[in-house]
């Protein structure tokens, strides 16, 4: 399989050869064979593997976003990925980096929709007059 990574701003890894991918989404983690269907799936911040025969078994943290495969190519699109470290490290990153993003942007997202309530009852209100 072609696996590309790809970031808001760059592409993050591209690889050829890959034999098997292991990707986490919201209902628990799931693999892709080469001659699996296709499919597309969100992803949860978590670990993503995959495995090439020249470089073996790699594991990256990922954000959330989305995993798609089409043939023989898997896309997958996450706000941030970290890759280079050992598996502990990099379960505390997913843990530090993405899940305190998650909660803030909960927070930042209650903000906005308490603003866009309140703008919706002032402008229905102005539309009365």
């Amino acid at each position: 399989m072609n696996l590309k990574i790809l970031l808001p701003h760059k592409i993050f890894a591209e690889k050829t050869g890959v034999s098997r991918i292991i990707a986490e989404t919201p209902e628990g983690a799931f693999g892709l064979l080469p001659h699996r269907l296709d499919c597309v799936a969100a992803l949860a911040p978590g670990i993503l593997v995959f495995e090439t025969e020249a470089e073996g078994e790699v594991c990256l943290a990922v954000d959330e976003g989305i995993l798609v495969k089409t043939g023989a190519d898997v896309l997958v699109s996450v706000r941030n990925a970290i890759g280079g470290m050992d598996l502990g490290r990099l379960h505390e990153a997913v843990k530090r980096e993405f899940l305190n993003l998650d909660e803030q942007e909960k927070s930042v997202r209650s903000v906005l929709a308490k603003l866009e309530s309140g703008f919706m009852h002032r402008f229905a209100e102005f539309h009365r007059e």
